[in-house]
């Protein structure tokens, strides 16, 4: 992400807030690329009609579950929405300083969270379809009280530590070695209730980020 962009992405509440990037007008774009009205959109993602409309003329600043959840009716994650450059799709080896950090596209200002976390993406998601994320959660770290959903699947091996996985009325805590699987529509949390990080290697099908 530009760093005009980058910087100014944050969290007042649950709401997306850019003072240098036009939410609208880029969802305008994407959807007339995609060639679909306002309201074969809104049926796509599962939300009213007047939200799509609402956020195009800017008249509304979406939460970014909201505009996960509606940009999933597009198949288009968030980096892809914030950051239409290109990536190369050709390269194949990442060194660990070549990971995408996404961190703040998602958890920027995190209400109640205590610990950082953070999102490190592999490659180009989007041109694979495939996105894996390196994950790592301090103590306290949490994805929040307002549960994830968005379009997809997703899975992944915490390798270091421990993580609280919550996926509709299931939860468990995970320890090294153990592993997650389910529906991403299934509303989700993740959270450090530990006294020490916590690793992940995670996928998702189709990129969410």
């Amino acid at each position: 992400m530009r760093r005009s962009a980058a910087t100014n992405l944050a969290r007042s509440g649950t709401e997306v807030r850019m003072a240098d990037f036009d939410v609208g007008a880029r969802l305008r774009q994407l959807r007339r690329a995609h060639n679909m009205s306002q309201r074969q959109l809104a049926e796509a993602a599962g939300v009213p009609h007047g939200q799509v409309s609402m956020i195009e003329t800017n008249k509304s600043s979406p939460s970014i579950a909201s505009l996960r959840k509606i940009l999933g009716g597009l198949g288009v994650g968030m980096v892809e929405f914030f950051e239409p450059e290109a990536l190369d799709a050709s390269k194949v080896f990442f060194t660990p300083s070549e990971l995408r950090d996404l961190t703040s596209r998602v958890y920027s200002e995190v209400k109640g969270a205590e610990g950082k976390m953070s999102l490190k993406q592999v490659g180009d998601a989007r041109s694979h379809g495939l996105q894996i994320l390196y994950e790592t959660y301090e103590p306290g770290a949490d994805t929040g009280e307002t549960m994830l959903e968005h379009v997809g699947h997703e899975g992944g091996v915490v390798v270091a530590g421990e993580i609280e996985v919550t996926v509709g009325e299931n939860t468990m805590i995970l320890k090294a070695g153990d592993s997650y699987l389910f529906n991403s529509q299934d509303p989700h949390r993740f959270r450090n209730v530990s006294d020490r990080p916590a690793t992940m290697i995670s996928a998702c099908v189709p990129p969410y980020l």
